[in-house]
């Protein structure tokens, strides 16, 4: 993984809880809240919680008796997530998915909301989620689907590589929206020893926002995008800010935007 793509600091949690959590992550996180409530999990482990938009969710609609626990690689977004309120106690631990501090077979579900795309190291992350899970348990997460499916994203892209047309920012394309094969996923599931067939949902869902401005701030200052563009034109984030805001107004229009995006729902028992 580019060192680029776990740069979650400075201001960067905060704009993208503000931004990036309304416009694309709120409503997967309330899909997949829905289906791990429906499991009846008495312990959940969610992992790469980044700001908490799942955990808030597995909070809200968790049955009343489950625990649940929430971890992140990167404190500073870990930091945001313990500031915002939930709806019971969520105990927090900063934890790496390649190497999970809980012992054998301690939780009936490990939720995961777009985080698997980060992992270094695929099965040997599903391996180590597959040692936490109770025989019975199941793994339930999301990953999106190509770029060329979330427009936003693709939109974002296609700016900055006019920008930068020799050497291209493609932080989306290469992690968020780069794990989007499912003959893949399925086959570093059982690489990490889940013998049983995932069930895998395709799921098309809206991304709204009031104008192209906040997508633009969340895309290029509020995710590890940002120090692509530093890197390449540094003073300049500002005016390449502009410069995507422009090119979302171009595509949806200069009011309210209403856009596809897609993700993978994937859920597999262990």
């Amino acid at each position: 993984m580019d060192a680029a793509d776990r740069g979650f600091t400075g201001s960067i949690p905060q704009l993208y809880e503000r931004y990036m959590v309304p416009l694309i992550f709120q409503p997967y996180a309330v899909d997949l809240a829905a289906r791990a409530a429906a499991l009846q999990p008495g312990a959940v482990l969610e992992i790469a919680a980044g700001t908490g938009v799942l955990t808030r969710r597995l909070a809200a609609e968790l049955p009343a008796p489950a625990r649940l626990v929430a971890t992140d690689l990167n404190p500073a977004m870990l930091e945001l997530a313990m500031a915002l309120d939930t709806a019971r106690p969520v105990q927090w631990r900063q934890a790496d998915a390649m190497a999970l501090p809980f012992a054998d077979a301690s939780f009936d579900l490990v939720a995961c909301q777009f985080g698997a795309m980060f992992f270094p190291d695929r099965p040997q992350a599903y391996a180590e989620i597959r040692r936490v899970l109770k025989p019975d348990g199941f793994l339930l997460f999301n990953v999106w689907d190509h770029i060329d499916s979330n427009e936003l994203a693709a939109t974002v892209t296609d700016a900055l590589a006019q920008a930068f047309p020799d050497d291209p920012p493609r932080f989306m394309a290469r992690t968020p929206h780069g794990y989007h094969e499912v003959e893949q996923i399925r086959a570093d599931l059982a690489l990490g020893g889940f013998a049983h067939e995932a069930d895998l949902i395709t799921l098309p869902l809206r991304a709204c926002a009031e104008s192209p401005a906040g997508p633009a701030l969340g895309y290029c200052q509020g995710t590890p995008l940002r120090g692509e563009i530093e890197a390449r034109a540094p003073g300049r984030l500002a005016a390449l800010t502009a410069h995507v805001a422009q090119a979302i107004s171009e595509r949806f229009g200069a009011g309210a935007i209403d856009t596809l995006m897609q993700a993978h729902i994937i859920i597999v028992g262990r």
